[in-house]
């Protein structure tokens, strides 16, 4: 292992979300921005749901990328993940390396629950001995690194991230230390998450934390708006290849963009709750524009953690000015439109982030038409803003105040 700080590129995305399936549609809907996502929940039964509506992903077929026997016995958010990953090892190409210097980082923030409750009620309504003897591996949060691994040989660091809503970006942050002191030299590293479920849907609900604006749920995700309250389930799966920078050039790769920098802490405040003063992300925004070695006037745009829940968002824009000193740059939530994919929201986001640091464009918050109050920051609404070539920093914020950041720059 080297001591050596190695650069760490992208080299392929792959997502299946509510904004889309491919790269080009999620991208095209995200500048879009004009409406959420969000619509009656069409997958399962929802008539006497408190909360019927969700950010679904819609026109997913898992059969084009896994056998039906396989699929039978792999719940939702691995097979979510492990087609976002495959289109991701797709667009990078082939990676010349030895299988054991290539790895997984994944993260949930729940795993299987779809089976996991599906076989809760066949052990009590059929007996125990009715019990799938798939449940565990299909029910393990690891199951989505352990599929995309075994799918394609892959013999490096194998990870599973579970630190709630922060995942996706705990496992993109991680899965790039790894590589920058030589621990591999290549990694998909992403997120998944599919728990639009009657458990967890009435858990969330039962919380608060759901939107109730059951009238019109394709505006119900607002964040930072006024009138926001609360978020919008989604689902989702979102996998980037992550590459040794030289390796990526002597093979003549296209680089998507490049991770400068990661921070990552804990609020040690509440299990649900952000910390009101801040400081565990004001704290983890500043770790990691300093491990990118830049300062906060060097970051182009911030894509917020922006639930639309009222304390969250609250908590975030004061986070967010107080790094800036005043001088936010512009902010967008794409929550406005994908809702929150828990999970796999800060990987979903990193790719969002990346395609904007490439365009030089960032996308509006969907719904968002009057700020709330003591939200201080410049949230992108509307319409898409064309920003100037610049890195760009994507947040996440976790229940039980995990917190990761990350710098995301242009491919030069």
């Amino acid at each position: 292992m080297t001591t050596d700080r190695r650069r760490v590129v992208v080299t392929g995305i792959g997502v299946k979300s509510p904004a889309g399936n491919t790269i080009d549609a999620f991208w095209e809907t995200l500048l879009v921005g004009a409406r959420t996502a969000a619509g009656p929940i069409e997958r399962v039964d929802v008539s006497d749901w408190p909360v019927g509506f969700a950010c679904e992903v819609k026109n997913f077929d898992p059969e084009d990328y896994v056998e039906a026997k396989e699929i039978r016995r792999t719940d939702r958010v691995a097979l979510l993940g492990y087609a976002a990953a495959v289109d991701a090892i797709n667009q990078a190409g082939d990676l010349g390396l030895d299988p054991a210097r290539i790895g997984v980082v994944a993260g949930t923030g729940v795993g299987g629950l779809e089976t996991q409750e599906r076989e809760e009620i066949v052990v009590y309504e059929k007996g125990k001995t009715r019990v799938s003897p798939f449940l565990v591996p299909m029910m393990m949060t690891n199951a989505t690194a352990a599929m995309i691994s075994m799918g394609h040989g892959f013999r490096g660091p194998n990870l599973c991230i579970a630190t709630a809503c922060a995942a996706g970006t705990h496992a993109i942050g991680e899965a790039a230390h790894i590589i920058r002191y030589g621990g591999a030299d290549a990694i998909i590293a992403g997120g998944s998450e599919a728990c639009i479920t009657p458990v967890g849907m009435a858990a969330f609900g039962r919380m608060g934390a759901l939107s109730t604006r059951r009238n019109d749920p394709s505006t119900a995700s607002r964040p930072f708006d006024a009138t926001r309250d609360g978020f919008v389930m989604g689902e989702a799966g979102a996998f980037l290849v992550l590459e040794e920078y030289e390796h990526a050039v002597g093979r003549g790769a296209t680089i998507l963009g490049e991770i400068l920098g990661y921070g990552r802490n804990a609020d040690a405040h509440h299990i649900t709750a952000p910390s009101p003063d801040g400081a565990g992300a004001i704290n983890c925004m500043e770790l990691a524009i300093a491990d990118a070695h830049l300062t906060p006037a060097d970051i182009g745009h911030v894509n917020a953690h922006g639930t639309s829940t009222p304390l969250n968002d609250a908590a975030e824009s004061q986070a967010i000015y107080k790094v800036f000193n005043g001088n936010s740059p512009p902010v967008v939530s794409t929550k406005g439109v994908t809702g929150h994919c828990i999970g796999a929201a800060g990987a979903v986001e990193a790719i969002a982030a990346l395609l904007a640091v490439r365009d030089g464009k960032v996308p509006p918050t969907a719904n968002h038409t009057e700020r709330g109050e003591g939200i201080e920051v410049d949230v992108v609404h509307g319409e898409a803003r064309h920003v100037a070539p610049a890195p760009a920093l994507s947040n996440s914020f976790g229940f039980g105040g995990h917190n990761a950041s990350l710098v995301i720059g242009p491919s030069a």
